[in-house]
Formats: C-alpha cells, sequence, structure tokens
C-alpha cells in the first residue's frame, strides 16, 4: 500500500446503527432516518492531505494542517476516488454525462461523501441539543476564528472523537437539497469560521450548486463500515 502521512482526515470512526430526526426549516418538513453502522474521519481533509493526492491546493496560504476550503463538491466527490484509487480501493462514484453530479456505486469500498443523516447523527453523538457542547469549547466560529479556518483538532472533538462537526468549515454532503426545487443543488453542513453563533448548529441545512466554492466550505471522509480500506487508512 501507498503510505500516506498520519491524519485525523484519514482516523475513521466508526459510527454504530441509529435512528436520527432530520428537520428543513425553510419547508418545515420533518423526517427520521434509519442508519446502519458506517465510518467516519475524526477531521475534515486537510490542506496538506488534499495536496498530497491532487498535487493541488487551492488559492490560500493556510497552515497544513486547516481544512481544505475553497473546494466545489464536485472537487470532492472527484478526492475521494483519487484517494480511493491510491489505496487500492474502488471508487464509489461515477461521474454524471452533465457534469453537475455523480452517482453513488452500491458496492464500492472507497472513499465518499456522507449523507446528510449520516453528518447529522455522527455531529449528535447521542447528544439531542443544538450543539454537541458549549460552542467556544468546540468549535471556530466568527467571534474566536480569526477572521480564518484553524487547524482541524484543535477544539474539543464530540462523544465520538469527531472533531470541528460545528465550524471551521462548512461541510459538504453527498444529497441533493431539493431537486425538485433547487435541481443540482448539494447540501453542506456545520457552519464555519466566518458564522455566528446562530450559524452553528447540527441542524443547519444550506445548498449551492455542485460547482459553488468558497473559503469557508470544506468537507469531510466517509466509508462503509464493511470497506477494506478501513484498516489501510489507519496504517
Amino acid at each position: 500500500m501507498d503510505k500516506l502521512p498520519a491524519t485525523l482526515s484519514l482516523q475513521m470512526i466508526t459510527i454504530p446503527t441509529g435512528i436520527v430526526a432530520l428537520r428543513d426549516d425553510r419547508t418545515r418538513r420533518r423526517w427520521d432516518v434509519e442508519l446502519q453502522s458506517y465510518r467516519i474521519a475524526a477531521a475534515p481533509v486537510t490542506q496538506a492531505l488534499y495536496a498530497e493526492i491532487t498535487g493541488t491546493l487551492p488559492p490560500s496560504e493556510l497552515d497544513a494542517n486547516c481544512p481544505v476550503e475553497n473546494v466545489s463538491w464536485l472537487d470532492a466527490v472527484a478526492f475521494c476516488n483519487l484517494l480511493s484509487g491510491r489505496l487500492g480501493l474502488s471508487a464509489a462514484y461515477v461521474m454524471d454525462d452533465d457534469a453537475q453530479g455523480a452517482s453513488l456505486v452500491a458496492d464500492a469500498d472507497g472513499y465518499r461523501l456522507p449523507n446528510e443523516a449520516e453528518w447529522e447523527y455522527a455531529c449528535r453523538a447521542g447528544s439531542h441539543g443544538p450543539r454537541y457542547g458549549h460552542l467556544d469549547d468546540i468549535a471556530w466560529f466568527a467571534e474566536n476564528s480569526g477572521g480564518r479556518p484553524q487547524p482541524v483538532g484543535s477544539k474539543q472533538p464530540n462523544a465520538w472523537g469527531l472533531y470541528d462537526m460545528i465550524g471551521n468549515v462548512w461541510e459538504w454532503c453527498y444529497d441533493q437539497y431539493d431537486p425538485q426545487v433547487y435541481g443540482a443543488y448539494r447540501t453542506f453542513r456545520g457552519g464555519g469560521w466566518a458564522d455566528h453563533e446562530r450559524g452553528c448548529l447540527a441542524t443547519n441545512r444550506r445548498r449551492s450548486h455542485p460547482t459553488f466554492r468558497i473559503d469557508d466550505l470544506g468537507f469531510r471522509l466517509c466509508t462503509n463500515a464493511w470497506s477494506a480500506g478501513n484498516s489501510r487508512s489507519e496504517e
């Protein structure tokens, strides 16, 4: 196996089966999702890991351990496929012909983005409030970030050992936000370094076109629980 630098971005945490209650404040819709066990990274993908796999970086002058940002949804799924190939795993995505999205490969053992339900369930880590801890202890947000992303893992994790689920950068999820209204738009979660307290919640849902890039939006890796990559990523 091609060795990669040790990083929280590749430390995959096993998440137990369970049910998560989702809501959309825009439409006032609420729904429950039953989840099987899966694995999610302890921290967002960093500048260093992104550069290692793609050979490029978004235009910024951040610490290598800061989360990568200015990446589109399409950039994120392309990264997942590149990382999977680097580690000898099967690609989780087939890119759509219209270059607006990608389809999941059901039996792939490679890396992917979490879906919304997986993201929120992992973020909550068994908690039931708007956040899994006191905001200043767990998150980089407008009041403490210094106006920029900060190195991952430098705030307190949630009960399942996940860092920066709230704050630092928003994180792309796989799901389309509302195909009937917004078409190809994809969802992102968690709040970022530029958001005030009201924007940093476990329940906040935002959306944009899969080509959209901005300096407080990144992503986190996920795999199926049975993926062969689970042991490889922690070597």
